[in-house]
């Protein structure tokens, strides 16, 4: 059995150094990339955000079978 991650609610602080992007936080996140691995990296966060947001609203709509 896997443990479910835990789930924050703050944002991650994120700074542009000379030649990389520093990503700290919540809990022990402290990672530097490349600008190039940072904007994919955001991409894919936002790409995630919107399907985990509309999930989370269809989720509370009532369904029904399809004709």
């Amino acid at each position: 059995m896997t443990d479910k991650p835990t789930i924050y609610d703050q944002p991650s602080k994120v700074r542009a150094l000379n030649d990389a992007v520093e990503v700290s936080g919540p809990d022990d996140v402290d990672v530097a990339m490349t600008p190039d691995a940072a904007e994919e990296t955001s991409e894919r966060l936002l790409s995630a955000s919107f399907e985990a947001r509309g999930k989370k609203r269809f989720d509370k709509l009532p369904h029904r079978a399809r004709d």
